[in-house]
């Protein structure tokens, strides 16, 4: 880790601790694009009632609106903590370049926010899990992605 990454990370850190005192959850993220703060987020999920309001979420929804594009190619990702599975899926949606994090799951799981059981869910038969997440057969299921292929105009990602 180069001096960058551990000042990157410092202000994460202060931003999630910062966060508590607001009264939100202790996570905070910021994403940095040729050494250049772009925008950060704090843990929000209590305070607007929103279970996806992560910090890197939040972060990641900033930079992009920021940059004017749903692509953070050539941006880094820095963390208080270890991604949960939506963060890590956010980040790989947005492409970034790095994800660089301070604590690991086991601190976060230590602080009362064990993510384990959602690493885990992943890997069984989804028949198993505690909400069903079912396919229905329906005659027009594919008519979006038609219109979507008819569209000649369509942004490509």
């Amino acid at each position: 880790m180069d001096v960058d990454d551990q000042t990157w990370l410092a202000r994460a850190v202060e931003l999630a601790v910062a966060n508590v005192a607001d009264g939100g959850g202790p996570f905070g993220a910021l994403v940095v694009c040729d050494d250049t703060l772009v925008a950060t987020g704090q843990n929000r999920v209590t305070r607007d009632l929103d279970p996806t309001a992560h910090a890197e979420v939040l972060a990641i929804r900033a930079s992009c609106r920021a940059r004017g594009d749903f692509s953070l190619v050539g941006c880094t990702l820095y963390t208080s903590c270890e991604p949960c599975p939506l963060c890590v899926s956010s980040a790989l949606w947005a492409r970034l370049d790095r994800v660089v994090y301070a604590a690991d799951r086991d601190d976060a799981a230590r602080g009362g926010f064990d993510d384990r059981a959602f690493y885990e869910l992943f890997t069984q038969e989804r028949s198993t899990w505690p909400t069903p997440v079912d396919a229905v057969s329906l005659g027009q299921s594919f008519a979006p992605f038609d219109a979507w292929l008819g569209k000649s105009d369509r942004t490509h990602y």
